[in-house]
């Protein structure tokens, strides 16, 4: 199945690049105020934002960037889009919030908000409420990034009538290591003449998006 990655958004080590340009943004030394700092930045009006643990903000982020700078995803049928993510750390860091809640028997105050976070496929369930997305998602928990992987499953996931476009990617929260790739790939024959940013769906394409 050939398809074509159209839009893409790197976050790492606090700098942030849409379609392979870095933007300019303040560079907190702090990774979560730095998502909070690149939410007002972007201009981004969705409250819901912090009430996220940070694995879910950064995806968020990543796919709001990644989906604006998509010049089709407005015509895309909702319920034919993928979600399809990855990362290595799943969902460590609220895991760890959560285990302080339960700790102490003699102060065992488990907090619904933070439990609700303790699986990383919410990230895909926070970026399909927000852009009413209703296609088919999966999230992979791999020792590290996999292009292969995603090739091979979102290329399957394309070859459906089901899907005709995906939001793929890797977002990873580990202590302060924040590290997101999300792309947007459509199910549409690659054209190497295309203007703006047009990159075949292809494992090598895809692992330099990464790097």
């Amino acid at each position: 199945m050939e398809a074509t990655i159209v839009s893409s958004c790197k976050i790492k080590n606090n700098a942030v690049w849409v379609n392979g340009i870095e933007m300019k943004v303040d560079k907190s030394s702090d990774p979560v105020l730095f998502l909070t700092d690149l939410y007002k930045h972007i201009n981004l009006s969705y409250p819901k934002f912090f009430k996220m643990d940070s694995l879910c903000k950064l995806g968020v982020l990543a796919a709001e960037l990644a989906i604006r700078n998509n010049s089709q995803f407005e015509n895309y049928q909702k319920e034919k889009v993928a979600i399809i993510f990855s990362n290595h750390a799943s969902s460590i860091e609220t895991d760890r919030n959560h285990v302080k809640t339960i700790a102490d028997k003699s102060q065992y105050f488990p907090s619904p908000a933070i439990f609700v976070y303790t699986l990383p496929n919410i990230v895909i369930g926070e970026i399909a409420i927000k852009h009413k997305l209703t296609g088919e998602n999966a999230f992979f928990v791999t020792e590290k990034f996999d292009e292969k992987l995603m090739h091979t499953y979102v290329s399957l996931a394309l070859q459906s009538n089901h899907t005709t476009a995906a939001i793929c990617g890797w977002v990873n929260v580990d202590g302060n290591d924040f590290e997101a790739v999300v792309y947007c790939v459509e199910k549409t024959k690659f054209n190497q003449d295309k203007e703006g940013f047009n990159k075949l769906h292809h494992p090598e394409v895809i692992q330099q998006l990464y790097n």
